[in-house]
C-alpha cells in the first residue's frame, strides 16, 4: 500500500483566515450531516486526453456546458439544505457539514463546486485520484479537514482506478474518521472484476484494524460508491456451485463466514481479510466471524429502501454508509438516521435517477444522493 498525492485546494488557507485549523472557524453542531453523491462524470472544460469521449470539444462539449453543469449540480446540493433534521427537530434545517463526491475529474472541479457553495460555508476541500485516471473523488466541508491521506490499491500489478481517501474531523472535541471509496465497477463482468473490489476492501479492512488498535474509541464511517450491493451475497451466491466467488461485502451469515474461511488462498482470520462484514445489529456485531474482524452497520433495508442506482430495471444499493460500532455507544457522536433523496430534482417523473446527458445538458446524475445524520450525545446522557 502506498500513499498518493493529496491535493488540498490552495484557497483553503486563504479563506480560513487564521489557517485551516482555526477554532474560530469551526462550528459545533448538535446534528452532523454528511452527504454522499456520485455526481456522474463531472468533467471540466479543459481537454487533456483522459476525458470520456462525450466530454471532448470535438463532440460538442464546451465551457458553457460545464458552467451550466456546475450550476445545476450546486443547485441540487442546495436542495439538500431543505431536508428536515430528524428526531424531534422537524422544524429545523441544516446544510450538510461534509459532502463526499465521487466521479469528479480533478481538484479544479471540486474547487469550482465549493466556490459555488461558498456562501453556505464550504471553505475546505480534499481531492485524490490515481495518476492518469479520468476521475477521482473528494470532500468539500464546512469544517476544517484534519490528517488527510489517500491509499492506493494494487493487485497483480494493476492499480485500482480510485484510491481510498481518508480524513479526520474534530467536532465537539470528538474525532470522526471517514474513508471515502469508489470501487471498481462491474463493467467486464461481476466475477471478473471482483478481485479489484476485494483488493479495495482489504485496504479498508487493514485501516480499520489499524485504527481499532491505535484509537479504539474513534468512530469510523466508510462511505462511497462500492459498485457492490449490500446484499450481493444473496443476489449472487450459488450454494450448489463447485466453487463460489468470495465477495468484497459479506453479510454476517453462517454461509458467508464458511465461504470466507474456505476461499482458495485464504490464510486465516484476520491475515488476509479482503472483505467487509455487514451486520444489521446496532451496534454492529459479527456473530459468525471471528471477533478480530469488526462488523459495520449498513442502513439499507432498515432506514433506507429500494436503492440509489437503477440498472436494468432493478434498484441497486451500491452507494452506502458503513458505520463502526462506536457510533452506537449511547454517547459522543451517534447514528441517528440515513436518507436516500428519491425526490425531485434527483429523480424523474418515472421515479428513476435523473441521469445527466452531455449531449443536451439535461439531468443531474444516474445516482441518488444519501444523507447520514449523526447526533452528539453528552457522556452523561
Amino acid at each position: 500500500m502506498k500513499s498518493l498525492l493529496i491535493v488540498l485546494l490552495p484557497w483553503i488557507i486563504l479563506l480560513a483566515g487564521c489557517g485551516p485549523f482555526s477554532s474560530k472557524a469551526q462550528s459545533q453542531p448538535e446534528i452532523f450531516i454528511t452527504a454522499l453523491w456520485n455526481v456522474q462524470t463531472m468533467f471540466d472544460a479543459q481537454e487533456d486526453g483522459t476525458e470520456y469521449a462525450d466530454f471532448r470539444e470535438s463532440v460538442g462539449w464546451t465551457a458553457e456546458k460545464y458552467a451550466a453543469r456546475l450550476t445545476t449540480i450546486s443547485g441540487a446540493i442546495l436542495q439538500m439544505l431543505k431536508e428536515e433534521i430528524p428526531a424531534g427537530q422537524a422544524s429545523k434545517t441544516q446544510a450538510p457539514d461534509l459532502i463526499a463526491l465521487t466521479e469528479v475529474e480533478n481538484a479544479g472541479v471540486l474547487e469550482d463546486l465549493a466556490g459555488a457553495l461558498s456562501k453556505q460555508g464550504y471553505h475546505w476541500a480534499a481531492f485524490a485520484n490515481v495518476g492518469g485516471a479520468p476521475l477521482g473523488l473528494g470532500f468539500i466541508s464546512r469544517l476544517p479537514l484534519l490528517d488527510v491521506k489517500a491509499h492506493s490499491i494494487t493487485i497483480e500489478k494493476d492499480t485500482a482506478p480510485r484510491p481510498v481517501l481518508e480524513l479526520r474531523l474534530l467536532i465537539r472535541e470528538k474525532p470522526l474518521v471517514f474513508l471515502l471509496c469508489h470501487w471498481k465497477s462491474k463493467v467486464g463482468g461481476d466475477d471478473a472484476t471482483e478481485a479489484q473490489r476485494r483488493a479495495s476492501a482489504r485496504v479498508v479492512q487493514r485501516r480499520l484494524t489499524e485504527l481499532r488498535e491505535s484509537e479504539g474509541e474513534t468512530p469510523v464511517i466508510v462511505l462511497g460508491d462500492f459498485n457492490e450491493n449490500h446484499d450481493d451475497f444473496y443476489r449472487r451466491f450459488n450454494p450448489n456451485a463447485s466453487a463460489s466467488m468470495l465477495y468484497a461485502l459479506l453479510p454476517d451469515d453462517p454461509e458467508a463466514a464458511a465461504l470466507a474461511a474456505s476461499a482458495p488462498g485464504f490464510l486465516g482470520f484476520p491475515a488476509m481479510t479482503d472483505f467487509l462484514v455487514l451486520s444489521g445489529e446496532k451496534p454492529p456485531l459479527a456473530s459468525y466471524f471471528p471477533e478480530e474482524i469488526p462488523a459495520l452497520y449498513s442502513p439499507w433495508e432498515r432506514e433506507i429502501l429500494d436503492g440509489s442506482y437503477y440498472f436494468r430495471d432493478t434498484w441497486e444499493s451500491i452507494d452506502n454508509f458503513l458505520l463502526s460500532d462506536k457510533l452506537f455507544m449511547g454517547s459522543g457522536w451517534s447514528f441517528e438516521d440515513c436518507r436516500v433523496l428519491n425526490k425531485a430534482p434527483f429523480i424523474t417523473s418515472r421515479g428513476e435517477p435523473n441521469s445527466y446527458s452531455p449531449r443536451n445538458g439535461r439531468g443531474l446524475s444516474d445516482h441518488l444522493p444519501l444523507l447520514l445524520y449523526l447526533r452528539f450525545l453528552p457522556d452523561d446522557v
